[in-house]
């Protein structure tokens, strides 16, 4: 009774903000739901961010706990693997883990569409489009909203901001509380070409994989869809977009850069596409504290905007419901006591994933291309399949698992020393084998007791390191 008594506003009707209002529905409050753009599930045509998105084992589990899971992953096209293009044309698979493990590509409104219907199926869930957020008293819990042609004054026992990046609640807060804030645009863009499917109407690559070309200082990624198209993302510089001003100059550069793209495209579709939309800039955003008093609290892109390529902003926000689902099933509902814990327990692993996201383009647009990279690689692979419960990869940890994203940092860190003292290990392996074999004795048994001692040493040394 004490929870249907409560009356909670959700600002922002995307992703986060339509979840989170299923979540805190199914805790018996009634839910406002003010969503500023009109309902684009009524226009085919209307136009947002549509970068495919890489749904993985957070975001998962979230869409389980309000019993949508089945129904979204039946939509989706799981990617087993980075498909890596190399500028010759030929291709090779980097898996993502173990065999098994995939994220999943999803389209962002049929996403949206999916979970703003469930939250409309819900008595206890009202949707309000075409409203905009004008001001939030963090004190009274007042709220005003303009539309068209009014202006909507309400009060709220609770006001969560799910409004994005550039959160018109996160600005309210920063008016009332010592707050810090920083935004970050890195000075590389982005623009999105359509792979359309082949002439069968198939894919024209194949299916499970996310295709990368990666070019060291820009890229070209490419996404499935149940269609047989591919929904491709150029990353590049905005120096080098601003280079692309004519015909030539674009066929030039995909002859030069992304060739087998290009037959893929062809080249009126590149020309078209780049010639007539603007490169579109990246923001990281970390702040803190997430809440103010017991009224208002920011989750999703409105507490940790990042750039998209550890496929992690979706799913760190829908992972935010659950986490502050749990803690409403902590403490009741005395929002003096959720909401500090929600920040408490959440700033440190939405900071060390917004550093995540920015080292991975380094990784997928670069790194991809190194012999050190895919050695790596395979030394992880190698431990994890050893020692499964004490040697986990970062990707692993990050994407297919809800270990806390600070440990996982934590844990590449001594993961890196292991490895080079490993490292070290081995070449000395490789110089007792080769003085051996100079003078044709003991070979065998030498590097038998090597390489015995050297794999009780890395246990040890692992665990140690785990420890400490």
């Amino acid at each position: 009774m004490e929870a249907e008594r409560k009356n909670v506003c959700i600002v922002g009707g995307g992703l986060v903000g339509s979840l989170c209002a299923c979540f805190i529905a199914k805790r018996g409050y009634n839910v406002d739901l003010f969503e500023m753009r009109q309902d684009f599930r009524a226009d085919a045509t209307v136009l947002g961010r549509s970068i495919n998105l890489a749904l993985s084992h957070r975001g998962l589990e979230a869409l389980e706990r309000v019993g949508l899971r089945e129904k979204v992953t039946k939509s989706g096209i799981p990617m087993h693997a980075r498909m890596i293009h190399s500028l010759d044309g030929k291709t090779r698979p980097i898996p993502y883990g173990r065999t098994g493990q995939f994220i999943m590509s999803v389209d962002r409104m049929g996403l949206n569409g999916v979970l703003l219907t469930e939250a409309e199926s819900q008595p206890n869930i009202t949707i309000h489009f075409g409203h905009k957020l004008v001001s939030c008293d963090p004190t009274t819990g007042e709220t005003v909203f303009s539309t068209d042609d009014s202006t909507v004054k309400r009060t709220y026992d609770l006001i969560v901001g799910c409004d994005g990046a550039f959160s018109a609640v996160r600005k309210s807060m920063m008016r009332h509380c010592r707050f810090d804030y920083e935004q970050r645009y890195i000075e590389h863009g982005y623009m999105e070409i359509a792979f359309p499917p082949s002439e069968s109407g198939g894919h024209c690559m194949a299916t499970n994989y996310l295709h990368i070309w990666p070019r060291n200082q820009f890229m070209l990624i490419a996404l499935p869809n149940l269609d047989g198209s591919f929904t491709g993302t150029m990353f590049m510089p905005f120096e080098l977009f601003d280079q692309l001003k004519s015909p030539e100059a674009v066929v030039k550069f995909y002859r030069d850069t992304f060739p087998d793209a290009l037959e893929l495209l062809g080249e009126k579709t590149v020309v078209d596409t780049i010639l007539s939309l603007k490169a579109l800039p990246l923001v990281s955003i970390r702040c803190q504290p997430y809440h103010l008093n017991d009224k208002m609290l920011i989750i999703g892109d409105a507490a940790h905007a990042m750039v998209p390529f550890y496929g992690q902003g979706m799913n760190c926000g829908f992972e935010d419901c659950i986490i502050l689902d749990d803690l409403m099933q902590q403490f009741g509902h005395d929002f003096g006591k959720v909401l500090p814990a929600f920040t408490n327990s959440r700033v440190e692993d939405a900071h060390a994933i917004v550093d995540l996201a920015l080292y991975n383009y380094i990784e997928m647009r670069q790194s991809v291309n190194s012999v050190t990279f895919l050695l790596r690689k395979k030394l992880d692979n190698a431990l994890n399949w050893l020692l499964p419960n004490h040697w986990v990869p970062l990707y692993t940890m990050v994407t297919f698992s809800r270990t806390p994203y600070s440990r996982a940092i934590t844990d590449r860190r001594w993961q890196d020393r292991v490895l080079g003292r490993l490292l070290c290990a081995a070449a000395v392996a490789a110089s007792v084998c080769a003085a051996c074999a100079a003078h044709r004795v003991g070979v065998t048994r030498a590097l038998r007791t090597h390489w015995s001692q050297m794999a009780f040493r890395a246990s040890r040394m692992i665990e140690g390191l785990r420890k400490a």
